[in-house]
């Protein structure tokens, strides 16, 4: 693969909703522009970018995919993401280092869900987009109704560059509205088109079209602007500039169509890409933080200055290892070199650096500005990772992966897999920081957590496949335990008399409710030394472990006040643990005295949704024991607040999947714990007792 300075490069990251046809375009891109000698289907599995066995027997994207279109005598790189909900953390590693968009959308279904949420995310960053409908040859198909979609939904004023010649089962081809020119496809037909000239019936609507391209390249650009309104027309070349700058500046968004399965508009989307899409010259500076002091600056796309990439996307490739996705930002990263990261402050030995094309990879001696390049086996790089030159460190900021909506305990088969499950855990969260894992101290339980059911389980096959039979279950809600009486002087007696010495201790205490959230307080009040003071520590730990073992259904008792006032000792058998299991004995007395109960964790819930489903959700949280804490309006999305119960939560992602169409997305966050009603906490110790 040739060598291309930076300016002649184009990265490109392709969104939208799953079924839109992005990878097919993807695949597309590559076939036209002369990357491989036969078109690869989706359907057949002979896709380039869909590589692994799950996406080809689902024949849809799980994660993201890079190759390489060179067109024109430029290399644009495309990056392919997943459309699935349960999928869009894949999405925002690619986002996050590209310089355009291209937001592919089906000419029957339009704007959906995973499109605007994938656009929203673009919008953060403000990149530059293309809009291209494809499916124009569908049965269904309409192309200036969801150019009205993309202009409501997306908020954008669209620009539309070309126009379908015919629709559906009468679909030939597209209109190049500023080439003037025609171009079109027989039955079966790839490739670039046959060029022609505008179909007579079609010439009013292309000049429309040319007439408003023109309009929105002269407010694009002041002289051009002038030129304008002097004239009155531009040329085709002063019409790409302008609009050009209006692109980058996001004031429109040009709107392109075709088929990608047939090829068809794709070599007129490949001119876009390069006519109006900036180089990585071209975009601001970079924000980003001095590693050293924390200063915050920024890094421009500079190509003689210090190194300053950023890694993406890790991979756990079963033939090479550890294989690390990197965008080169500034400066120039050497194959067989050492670099320093400055995320973790360890100095990186850089291998080999290769240009991604699929699976297939093409090997490079360096990578400058924009370049994207994988390489093998980084010790400690992850994804979001900084590399950069020692000398001038700079930390960039790392993709934020989107928060679990979904989770799934998770326990090994056998003894054998526990202890490959927690490496097997961190291999998948290096490749798809949108999972995540911990230890739920209060259930005892591995939790694993993500985007929805399919995204989890495609997370439980990968640890098969790395070897890890595992078995799961919903997490159990870690409820808590308290007191709401006082009792006083509570005596707690160990007594054990052996051949020898025996155990003695008598430790006597006070126990009452604290305020909620304040955890444990242990006092002591001992006075006169009836226990000395060495045991004193042993009362405490047993007060604690038996707490920690709960009195009703086995969680852990907080929001308690333990008062050591008395005891008794005796000066051979005494020892520490006879104080220990005095006072544990001490508290299992005090406990039933104090009119014990249940808490549950309720947490701040936000739900985003169209305004028009915001009754069922509302009805819906209520039905959950929701409290609705507010509401706002945002364009044409409603966000709901309210405070729910975890115990109603572990399910929720596929009611509002099922409420919104998929439309809906929510976020939670713990914010305290309360008394569980009488009805409810009867059956979880109930549950509890029959576990036990």
């Amino acid at each position: 693969m040739k060598i291309y300075p930076s300016k002649s490069l184009r990265n490109v990251a392709l969104i939208g909703h799953t079924g839109a046809g992005k990878t097919s375009l993807a695949d597309a891109m590559v076939f036209t522009a002369g990357g491989t000698n036969r078109l690869g289907k989706v359907a057949d599995g002979t896709s380039l970018f869909d590589t692994d066995p799950e996406e080809i027997a689902r024949k849809n994207s799980l994660t993201s995919a890079v190759a390489c279109a060179e067109w024109r005598d430029h290399r644009i790189t495309i990056m392919d993401t997943p459309g699935l909900p349960d999928f869009f953390g894949a999405v925002f590693g690619p986002v996050h280092i590209a310089d355009a968009v291209i937001v592919v959308v089906s000419a029957v279904d339009g704007v959906e869900v995973q499109t605007e949420r994938a656009w929203a995310l673009a919008r953060e960053r403000h990149l530059p987009a293309i809009v291209f409908i494809n499916k124009l040859d569908a049965e269904r198909a309409e192309f200036d109704k969801v150019v009205q979609q993309v202009r409501e939904r997306l908020n954008v004023t669209p620009a539309v560059v070309q126009r379908p010649i015919g629709l559906s089962a009468n679909f030939q081809g597209v209109v190049d509205v500023l080439r003037g020119k025609a171009y079109t496809w027989a039955a079966g037909a790839t490739g670039k088109g046959q060029e022609g000239a505008i179909p007579a019936d079609l010439q009013a609507e292309v000049d429309a079209a040319r007439e408003s391209l023109t309009e929105a390249a002269a407010e694009g650009n002041d002289e051009l602007l002038e030129k304008y309104l002097d004239s009155g027309e531009l040329s085709a070349d002063e019409v790409r500039q302008g609009l050009r700058q209006a692109i980058g500046t996001g004031k429109v968004v040009p709107v392109l169509g075709g088929a990608a399965d047939r090829t068809a508009g794709v070599a007129n989307l490949l001119d876009a890409i390069i006519d109006f899409l900036p180089s990585p010259l071209d975009i601001p500076p970079v924000p980003a933080k001095k590693a050293r002091s924390g200063e915050e600056i920024t890094v421009a796309p500079t190509e003689g200055g210090p190194l300053a990439a950023q890694v993406f996307k890790t991979v756990a490739d079963i033939h090479v290892g550890r294989l690390s996705f990197i965008r080169v930002l500034a400066g120039e990263l050497r194959s067989d070199s050492t670099v320093f990261n400055s995320s973790d402050g360890q100095r990186e030995r850089i291998g080999q650096l290769f240009i991604p094309q699929g699976k297939e990879r093409t090997p490079v001696a360096s990578a400058r500005v924009g370049d994207i390049v994988t390489t093998a086996k980084l010790e400690h790089t992850n994804t979001g990772h900084t590399l950069c030159d020692e000398a001038n460190a700079v930390v960039f900021r790392a993709p934020q992966f989107p928060p679990p909506t979904m989770w799934l305990a998770i326990h090994a088969k056998s003894r054998g897999d526990e202890d490959k499950l927690s490496l097997g855990l961190r291999r998948l969260i290096e490749e798809d920081p949108s999972l995540q894992w911990y230890r739920n101290n209060d259930t005892g339980e591995t939790i694993l957590a993500g985007l929805g059911d399919q995204h989890l389980q495609m997370a439980i096959e990968r640890l098969k496949r790395l070897g890890v039979e595992v078995t799961t279950s919903i997490p159990k809600v870690p409820y808590r335990e308290t007191i709401r009486k006082k009792a006083t002087y509570v005596e707690g007696r160990h007594k054990k008399q052996t051949g020898g010495a025996g155990q003695f201790g008598v430790a006597v205490i006070d126990v009452e409710p604290l305020p909620r959230g304040s955890g444990f307080e242990f006092i002591d009040a001992i006075v006169g030394g009836v226990i000395p003071s060495t045991f004193i520590p042993s009362v405490e730990k047993g007060v604690r472990e038996r707490l920690e073992q709960g009195f009703l259904a086995g969680y852990p008792m907080v929001d308690v006040r333990v008062t050591l006032v008395d005891g008794k000792t005796h000066p051979v058998d005494s020892n520490a643990i006879s104080f220990q299991l005095a006072g544990r004995l001490a508290i299992e007395n005090a406990v039933p005295q104090c009119s014990p109960y249940l808490l549950e964790p309720i947490y701040n819930v936000e739900v985003t949704v169209p305004e028009e489903n915001m009754g069922d959700v509302l009805g819906d949280l209520n039905g959950r024991r929701g409290r609705p804490m507010g509401m706002d309006t945002i364009g044409g999305w409603s966000v709901v607040k309210a405070q729910v119960p975890l115990a109603e939560m572990l399910t929720y992602s596929a009611t509002l999947r099922s409420l919104t169409r998929g439309r809906g997305t929510f976020t939670m966050e713990l914010s305290h714990y309360e008394e569980v009603p009488a009805h409810l906490a009867g059956k979880v110790i109930e549950e509890a007792k029959k576990k036990d």
